[in-house]
């Protein structure tokens, strides 16, 4: 038998059979508290950005600790749980930062979490981060069993849930006040926490949808096959450059240029084709996804920052993945590290496992003259060509015409920029238009001079358009690329693709006047005269049924039908 005895500082002392338990005074629990709350306040001050992240972050945070008092009444239990959370993911995004160079994103509890597959995964190939998550799981549920019995503070529900309201109507403000999340905040910003709470709206839209990926429920047609490329005769080399931040200045009345420039923009009939691409002034990645995978990153909703990261390992008909049933050989030749934004993994996973990122190639900066690259691609293809019938599959990506453009770019090399008046920053892009237009012509004419009996395709694209347009699209001069929202009509979304051959001749390219970019790869196909796969197929019939539009096809059931093929196909994993 036993007695309980309550005395004045809520201490617990149970007399009789039992040994004697107390629980902390009221001193002890608000002094624990407070210092919690000191640490829980530094690390949002020192680690969370700018002023509003700081209070996004730590509204959320307080309106966490409040909710669970709210629950519990036990102040000391709920600051001490949230703050484990807290480190939690610090914790979790330091780890996927470490290996992927992406920080923790709320659908990263969903996807890892919530599948058996992927839990064996993670304990197949990360055992260590997988057995660090479980240890902080046990740290927490230890603790809060401990501080649930201990704590002695009975906070009334009245204080807990007014504070509550009053958080959570500052992170709204904050959420207001800091404005749409930056392009690269998930990948070097470090907001650990702000990131991993801003993620959640988007993957709780993405929750509700079932999917990732925007489709129909269901479709009345068969499968896609996977057919093998049956090739009667060898076909071209492929060469796909993407043009960092390269598009025809004549879109824009506005900018007086040297229109020597204009050739470069125009394909083998002459002509300038116009390409509608889904990001301004940064983000390649997006465009480049587009290109590969043959679908549109606006499908991915609030995800599609990620979509390379999110889409790893689950598209199984992308462009290289094509190329390499029909015999090529494929690889990239990268200006930056390779695990830029995890595009190594993705290139790998959709048929480019060959990657010459920066240090392969040798280079001493990120924006290396375009003849740098173009010369180790030649060389590439000289060795290949040396020790291989097979046909190659060459992805280059230039970087020069890259921002900022505050500085002069090869001031010894004579370049027109933009006539009188133009704007430092437009005289600046323009000068390296013109040096990329200079390299260009020199890497054509190097392939036909070095490689007479090889036949070569060449397809280009500008990824999107400089930032230095955004004052003739009505923005201000000192917006960033992320402040700027442009609708899928803008001028802004406009480059262009061209498609030339040496000692080749490509057939007829699409009568449509803009191209949207998830068609361009289905383009490049059939002007190397490939067999096209039965949804390469498919692509075409939309392109003409959509007159070039992808995402904003005014017979949009077409186009997510034809998603919800590629998921029933298995060609694409939206889960």
């Amino acid at each position: 038998m036993s007695v309980e005895l309550i005395d004045r500082t809520g201490s617990l002392t149970r007399i009789g059979d039992q040994p004697l338990q107390r629980q902390f005074s009221a001193a002890t629990v608000w002094y624990a508290t407070a210092a919690i709350a000191v640490g829980l306040a530094y690390y949002h001050w020192c680690y969370e950005g700018w002023l509003q992240t700081i209070i996004f972050s730590a509204a959320i945070t307080s309106a966490l600790i409040c909710a669970l008092t709210f629950l519990s009444r036990r102040v000391l239990f709920s600051i001490t749980l949230i703050a484990i959370l807290v480190a939690s993911i610090v914790i979790a995004s330091d780890i996927k930062q470490h290996y992927i160079e992406m920080v923790l994103h709320a659908y990263d509890v969903v996807f890892y979490l919530m599948s058996w597959s992927t839990v064996v995964y993670l304990w197949t190939d990360h055992r260590s981060m997988l057995l660090v998550l479980l240890a902080m799981i046990t740290f927490a549920l230890v603790s809060g069993l401990v501080l649930w019995r201990l704590d002695s503070s009975r906070v009334p529900r009245r204080s807990s849930g007014g504070l509550f309201v009053l958080f959570v109507v500052l992170s709204v403000g904050a959420s207001y006040a800091k404005g749409e999340r930056r392009n690269t905040q998930f990948y070097w910003d470090h907001l650990y926490v702000s990131s991993f709470y801003s993620s959640w709206s988007e993957t709780l839209q993405t929750l509700w949808k079932g999917q990732l990926f925007d489709a129909l429920k269901s479709q009345p047609m068969p499968p896609f096959k996977i057919p093998t490329c049956a090739l009667q005769q060898k076909p071209p080399h492929i060469i796909l450059i993407h043009q960092e931040s390269v598009f025809p200045p004549s879109y824009f009345s506005e900018i007086d240029y040297d229109h020597g420039l204009d050739p470069f923009f125009k394909s083998f009939d002459g002509r300038l084709h116009k390409l509608r691409v889904e990001t301004y002034g940064g983000a390649s990645w997006l465009t480049e996804f587009s290109v590969l995978a043959g679908v549109s990153s606006y499908s991915f909703g609030g995800m599609r920052t990620f979509v390379q990261s999110l889409m790893q390992g689950k598209i199984h008909d992308a462009v290289p993945q094509v190329l390499a049933r029909c015999g090529y050989h494929n690889s990239v030749f990268y200006p930056v590290p390779k695990a830029f934004v995890s595009n190594d993994r993705f290139y790998a996973t959709v048929g480019m496992p060959e990657i010459f990122d920066y240090r392969a190639q040798g280079a001493k900066r990120f924006d290396e003259r375009d003849r740098f690259y173009y010369a180790n691609a030649l060389n590439d293809i000289e060795r290949h060509i040396a020790v291989s019938t097979s046909p190659l599959f060459t992805f280059v990506i230039t970087s020069a015409t890259h921002l900022p453009y505050d500085k002069t770019y090869e001031p010894n090399v004579h370049v027109s920029g933009g006539g009188p008046g133009t704007d430092p920053e437009m005289n600046e892009y323009l000068r390296r238009l013109a040096l990329a237009h200079m390299d260009y012509d020199e890497f054509r004419t190097s392939l036909s001079k070095r490689f007479p009996n090889e036949r070569f395709l060449i397809v280009q694209y500008g990824d999107h358009q400089p930032i230095a347009t955004r004052t003739l699209l009505g923005f201000d001069a000192s917006s960033f690329a992320e402040d700027i929202k442009l609708t899928p009509e803008s001028r802004g979304l406009l480059t262009y693709y061209s498609v030339d051959g040496v000692n080749y001749s490509p057939p007829s390219l699409p009568e449509v006047d803009v191209v949207d970019v998830p068609y361009l790869g289905t383009i490049m196909l059939q002007a190397a005269r490939l067999p096209l796969p039965d949804s390469y197929k498919e692509r075409l019939r939309l392109l003409g049924l959509c007159d070039g539009r992808y995402f904003t096809c005014k017979k949009s059931q077409e186009i997510l039908a034809f998603h919800r093929r590629l998921m029933d196909s298995g060609l694409i994993d939206a889960r």
